[in-house]
């Protein structure tokens, strides 16, 4: 798996990383950064066994698991 995007809530102490597999398929990570921990990413859910076909499958599966992230916005 490689971390292809990583996006941070709007305090930075939340994260969502999408992730491609080797297969060609994405899925993705949520982690949270407390101050009592270093300030060290913590893995809170992990969905990589999910496999989107696109990024943006995955992108609006994040959206509907994770109650603060919201997706990039359109380019």
């Amino acid at each position: 798996m490689t971390v292809i995007q990583s996006i941070e809530d709007a305090d930075g102490l939340r994260c969502v990383d999408l992730i491609a597999h080797p297969d060609g398929t994405f899925a993705f990570k949520e982690f949270r950064r407390d101050p009592e921990d270093g300030g060290r990413w913590t893995l809170i859910a992990d969905y990589s066994a999910l496999k989107c076909v696109t990024k943006d499958e995955a992108w609006q599966q994040a959206t509907a698991a994770i109650g603060w992230y919201k997706p990039p916005p359109a380019k």
